[in-house]
């Protein structure tokens, strides 16, 4: 997967990250992240992730590093990943990027965009993404113990692609790793693309909940059928909620359809309110301050 690292370096050299049109070399926005954009570059088969969160080239090593050895024990769990590649940026007076070349899935393979057609495919399919999941939760209690090494996963089912009948697992941009129960990715990379004003009560009472989440196995089923409702299938909830308790031992951790509706709302407002405060601060940087903003907001989400 080599890639001309000149290319990328005039790609982000020229990249306006408010109006992308005004950018010298056009680029297909693919997808946004909460710290990266994935772009098509023309003449490039590749999906591109950018991170343009670091203050040194030192740093963005040890995070391509960490990214690297996630990936290396998702494959080991058994996950199918794309073909990926790290390149790093670095253009004088900007924040360092990196960019995570990932082999590209077409569109139509995405899980959230197969669903939708027939119900009980559809039912098939996130039970097949529920179990690509279990074995990540059976690596930390077999393999990954050994080491001191325990993995997690964003398993919502936009995260997911089906090639030839395999899924594959394509959000490895956040490595989610723990070494003797110590996070080992620096929570103030996921806080740069936060308001600065936000960071500090982000980071007090927020942070460790967030990457904790995803650790626990019912709550990334929660986060997974919350989000059913994003994807405008929600009359898939009642039967996703019984294949995800399958796998739950403690009763008290079953989910009810209760649950996952409080969780959907209060999920939904936090990242609504978040959004809203990083366009207000793309508009204090951009117009009031007349400095660059680094990250690519979305449009208004329909959820």
């Amino acid at each position: 997967m080599e890639i001309d690292i000149d290319v990328l370096k005039k790609f982000e050299q020229g990249l306006n990250p408010v109006k992308l049109s005004k950018s010298p070399i056009k680029a297909k926005l693919l997808g946004y992240g909460e710290i990266s954009a994935i772009f098509k570059l023309e003449n490039i088969p590749f999906a591109l992730k950018r991170l343009p969160i670091f203050n040194s080239t030192n740093q963005a090593k040890e995070y391509l590093e960490l990214h690297d050895e996630y990936c290396l024990h998702l494959k080991a769990a058994g996950i199918n990943l794309p073909l990926w590649k790290g390149y790093i940026i670095e253009i004088p007076n900007r924040p360092v990027s990196l960019y995570i070349a990932q082999e590209i899935h077409k569109g139509e393979n995405f899980v959230h965009n197969a669903l939708g057609k027939d119900k009980a495919r559809d039912l098939e399919t996130i039970g097949k993404v529920i179990s690509e999941i279990e074995k990540v939760w059976k690596y930390n209690k077999t393999n990954g113990a050994n080491a001191g090494i325990e993995i997690a996963i964003d398993g919502q089912v936009s995260n997911w692609t089906i090639l030839n009948g395999k899924l594959f697992y394509i959000d490895t941009s956040t490595p989610l790793l723990r070494r003797n129960k110590k996070e080992q990715m620096n929570p103030d990379l996921i806080l740069q693309s936060a308001p600065s004003f936000l960071r500090w009560i982000l980071k007090l009472f927020f942070v460790n909940d967030i990457l904790n989440r995803y650790y626990i196995p019912s709550q990334v089923y929660t986060d997974l059928i919350g989000n059913l409702h994003k994807e405008h299938q929600p009359e898939l909830i009642p039967e996703a909620i019984q294949i995800a308790n399958k796998y739950l031992k403690n009763e008290n951790e079953y989910l009810t359809e209760k649950k996952i509706e409080k969780y959907y709302k209060e999920d939904k407002l936090i990242w609504t309110l978040f959004l809203g405060f990083r366009r207000f601060d793309r508009f204090l940087k951009t117009r009031i301050l007349k400095k660059r903003y680094e990250f690519i907001l979305p449009g208004k989400i329909k959820r």
